[in-house]
């Protein structure tokens, strides 16, 4: 199986593409071993097998695993910023927070068809390595901050349009959004629905984000 990095970042392909070069294959099937059984429930005999290339191919590329892991983390947020900013293009309007909304709500609906519901891999990975593994901390931080920067211009962008409310700063509400959004992620994985993202969604954008009074 792989993950589909040129669509939405949710599973299922099957086989890695022989047309690949080692690099994306290994990349490939590492989002999907990552994804299904965690960094250490997962090993590169298990990775090299799933990408279909010689266990020695791996250390020609990755020095260790958790090089490798901090290149899954960089390949990971890479696909998902591009589907990302795909979303916030096509949910495009004169109000910077509905495109928000609806960019994240293209996401839920990925989700939803997603079995098992995998959650987010960036999140996964922050909590079983990115306080052990300082390659891996660094590549979630600049994954996260990336992504930070641009939802916390839609933020600005709403605050000077006066949807957004502004007792807050724009960083702090994307911080919030951040946490919040995360740990509704694990919250689907647990319960197996969308049901936890899309309440988590509804209640930061109907009473978190507007102005208050």
């Amino acid at each position: 199986m792989t993950l589909n990095t040129t669509g939405r970042t949710v599973i299922f392909m099957v086989a890695t593409p022989r047309s690949l070069d080692t690099r994306t294959r290994l990349l490939e099937a590492g989002l999907v071993c990552f994804s299904a059984r965690g960094f250490h429930g997962t090993g590169i005999q298990e990775i090299v097998a799933a990408a279909g290339i010689p266990k020695g191919s791996f250390y020609n590329h990755y020095p260790s695993k958790e090089d490798f892991g901090a290149a899954i983390i960089r390949h990971y947020g890479e696909a998902f910023l591009r589907q990302w900013g795909a979303d916030l293009e096509g949910a495009e309007g004169p109000s910077p927070l509905a495109t928000l909304r609806q960019s994240y709500e293209f996401l839920i609906d990925a989700h939803e068809g997603c079995q098992p519901k995998v959650g987010c891999l960036l999140g996964n990975l922050a909590a079983e390595i990115g306080g052990s593994s300082p390659a891996c901390q660094a590549a979630l931080a600049s994954v996260i901050a990336v992504w930070r920067d641009r939802f916390t211009g839609y933020l600005r962008r709403g605050q000077a349009l006066g949807e957004v409310r502004t007792d807050v700063e724009a960083e702090a509400l994307a911080a919030f959004f951040w946490c919040a959004w995360e740990g509704s992620l694990l919250a689907m994985k647990i319960q197996g629905s969308t049901e936890p993202v899309r309440q988590c969604l509804a209640f930061l954008f109907n009473d978190v984000f507007p102005p208050r009074g």
